[in-house]
This record gives C-alpha cells, sequence and structure tokens, in this order.
C-alpha cells in the first residue's frame, strides 16, 4: 500500500510540472502580443501625425476649411439683415442689451447702426469715387464739428550779437476754422417681396444704392456747397487775383480772354497757375477740371512741340499735367466767362472732410406701401482749411 501511494504522489508532481510551464509560456505569449500592439499603435500614431503634418503643408489657399476662428461681427450682421429683410430688431435690442455690440444700437427714432461690412463697403466706395475726398485731408471725429488752427504768419527772427541787445520779435498769429458736421441722408427702396427673397442680397444692394448717393452729394458739395445744412465748397469762398490775395480768399490766375484760353500761348496760363502757388505746396498738388476741360486742356504743346498731358502708365494712376496728377471732378464748371474752371493746389493742406464714423439707416415699411424705405444717413462736413494751398484759373481777360 504504501509502495502505490508513493508512486501515485510521484506522478502527481510530474504531471503538474508540464502544466505549469505551459501556464508561464502562455503568459510570456501574451505579454510580448501586448507589447506588439502597443508598438503597432504607436507607429501608427506616428505615422498619421506625419500624414497631417505633410497636408498642412501641402494646403493651397483659398481651399475650404472645415472650422474657422468664431467671427466677431457675425451676431451683427445677421441681426441687421434680419432688421432689413423683416423689421425684426430683437436680435439687435438682444446683442446691446447683452453688452456684445453697444456700439451697434441707437435709439429708435433713429434707426440703427449699419453693421461694420456694409459700413466698410460704402467707405470704401466713396474713396474710390472721383471726388476732392480722394486728394483732401479727412478725419473722424465724435463731435458735432471739427476745429482747424492754422497758423499762417512766420515768426519772427534777426541776427544777433554776442553784446549786442536783441529787439522784441513779432508773434505769430493763429487762426481757428471750425467745420460744422451736416447729416447728408439716402432714403433707397425694395419691394417686401425682394426682401423676403433670400437670394437677394439686401446688405450688398443698400451699400450700393446708399454709397451712390452720399458720394454724388458729397462731390458736389466739397466744390459749390453753399454751407447750408452742407458741406462749405472751395469755389464758394471770395476769390481775388493771385497779386493781392489775403487770407480768407483764394487767389486766381487770370487765361486772358475772356471765356477761354489766350489765342496765342495758350498753356502760359497752365504754367502761370503751377508757379502762383508757393513752392511748399508744389510738391504734394494737384490739378482738378472736369471732362470737357480736361478735353481742351489734353490737346496743348509747349513752345517746342511737347504735349503737357500724360496719361498714367500704369492702371489706376491719374493723368499727369506738366507732371501733377489730374483729378477729374464732374462737378467742377465748365469753360466760360468769368468761370473758375481749373483749380490747382495741395489739396490735403487746403481742404478737410470731417465726418462721423457711424452710419445708421432707419427701416420705414409705411410711407411707401408695397415698398419698404431705408432712410440711411451719416454726419460730413467739409471747408477750407488754408487759403495759401489752392489757386484757381480765371477764363477772363483780368
Amino acid at each position: 500500500m504504501k509502495k502505490t501511494e508513493t508512486k501515485a504522489r510521484a506522478g502527481e508532481g510530474v504531471s503538474d510540472a508540464p502544466a505549469e510551464e505551459v501556464k508561464s509560456a502562455l503568459q510570456g505569449f501574451l505579454r510580448e502580443f501586448k507589447g506588439f500592439q502597443d508598438d503597432m499603435k504607436s507607429k501608427m500614431q506616428q505615422q498619421e501625425e506625419r500624414l497631417t503634418m505633410l497636408d498642412r503643408k501641402s494646403h493651397v489657399p483659398g481651399r475650404p476649411v472645415l472650422s474657422t476662428a468664431i467671427d466677431i461681427d457675425a451676431p451683427h450682421k445677421k441681426a441687421f439683415a434680419a432688421y432689413l429683410r423683416s423689421g425684426d430688431d430683437d436680435g439687435l435690442r438682444g446683442l446691446a442689451l447683452e453688452g456684445k455690440a453697444l456700439n451697434t444700437q441707437v435709439n429708435a427714432e433713429g434707426g440703427f447702426l449699419v453693421d461694420p461690412e456694409t459700413s466698410d463697403r460704402i467707405r470704401g466706395v466713396l474713396r474710390a469715387t472721383s471726388s476732392l475726398r480722394g486728394i483732401a485731408n479727412v478725419v473722424s471725429v465724435e463731435a458735432t464739428s471739427f476745429d482747424v488752427l492754422v497758423d499762417h504768419t512766420d515768426l519772427g527772427s534777426g541776427w544777433a550779437t554776442e553784446t549786442g541787445t536783441l529787439s522784441e520779435t513779432g508773434t505769430p498769429q493763429i487762426d481757428r476754422i471750425s467745420i460744422p458736421l451736416h447729416e447728408l441722408a439716402a432714403m433707397p427702396k425694395a419691394s417686401q417681396r425682394l426682401l423676403d427673397d433670400s437670394a437677394f442680397d439686401v446688405e450688398g444692394w443698400l451699400a450700393e444704392r446708399i454709397a451712390d448717393k452720399f458720394s454724388r452729394a458729397e462731390a458736389q458739395a466739397f466744390i459749390s456747397g453753399d454751407g447750408i445744412d452742407k458741406p462749405t465748397g472751395f469755389l464758394t469762398h471770395a476769390t481775388v487775383d493771385n497779386g493781392s490775395w489775403a487770407w480768407g480768399s483764394l487767389g486766381y490766375v487770370p487765361t486772358g480772354a475772356a471765356g477761354d484760353f489766350a489765342a496765342t500761348n495758350a498753356s502760359d496760363a497752365i504754367i502761370d497757375l503751377v508757379y502762383a502757388l508757393n513752392a511748399e505746396y508744389r510738391a504734394n498738388a494737384s490739378f482738378v477740371m472736369n471732362s470737357k476741360t480736361a478735353g481742351a486742356v489734353r490737346k496743348m504743346k509747349d513752345a517746342d512741340g511737347r504735349f503737357l498731358w500724360s496719361d498714367g502708365l500704369a492702371a489706376g494712376e491719374p493723368a499727369r499735367l506738366m507732371g501733377y496728377p489730374v483729378l477729374i471732378a464732374e462737378d467742377m464748371p465748365d469753360i466760360g466767362a468769368d468761370t473758375y474752371a481749373i483749380a490747382f493746389g495741395d489739396f490735403h493742406s487746403g481742404y478737410t472732410v470731417a465726418e462721423r464714423p457711424d452710419m445708421r439707416v432707419l427701416r420705414d415699411p409705411f410711407s411707401a406701401k408695397p415698398h419698404v424705405l431705408f432712410y440711411a444717413s451719416k454726419r460730413v462736413g467739409g471747408d477750407v482749411s488754408d487759403f495759401a494751398a489752392i489757386k484757381l484759373l480765371k477764363f477772363a481777360v483780368s
């Protein structure tokens, strides 16, 4: 009996050893397999990162993106579009109450401020049109007027010696020119059915109509406005012969013939006009005239038979007369008896346009049914700020 039990126990020990070996081998295989999996995952992740880097480097500008940064103007733009189409102003008022766009709302009687994108389009058109704005000094103000301080006299001076007494010299005189701002308005209209059409670009249409009206009204006022509820044009100021010019008036040079250039040496009047302007202004000076006058001037030649007029060599470059750029402003008067059809000067120094940066729109669906009126307004003013910087050519004998 004892021998049998001993053999049984010995057999049990022999059978347990292979099982333990198999178990240990299996556990080792699993550990190695898991390590292999982790290694493959790491390599695949590295490969994906390299592919992403390559994709970013090969990205072409203009390719549509899946995600962009938040547009801070988007809420106001959507709310403004809703107001234009249906008169729903809850979005605009909500933005103001949330403090996200407090500068986008005005009182109910004045309408709502134009969204920034549309306002930039309008200002871009105004800058691009053939208006005095393109060469004048344009400033943005928050007040109802803009004051220009002009020191148009020289500080006195004199030669001094080491022991001699120095006499008192003269002091400069400063003039204050106040430019009031006036309301410029446009009132385009559209049918409600057109506004309900989602394919209709109401913001683009409104910007185009407002800019067209504003640019034409401004261009006329900056040249010949009487200053009553509108800017003061530079041609409305008093004019005197340049030989007796004094501050507060514009000096002119006569052509020598009534209503025309002189029959002989016609170009001499252009030359006299250029050199009537002081040298410090000539460096930044421009001619201003309308198309009819330009048609007559561009035929002129100097004593050697060379044309005084030269067209711009590049797109968008202005034509030049005697080397100075020419602004074609159709609101300038035609050549006629005693007219000032050509102006020459540094208008950046000589004329200032002051405006408020905001522009507002009031929607009126009642006054012109079934159309909707849009009353758009802004405040702008303009006036001569340096009377020495602008000279005129008078088509007269003297």
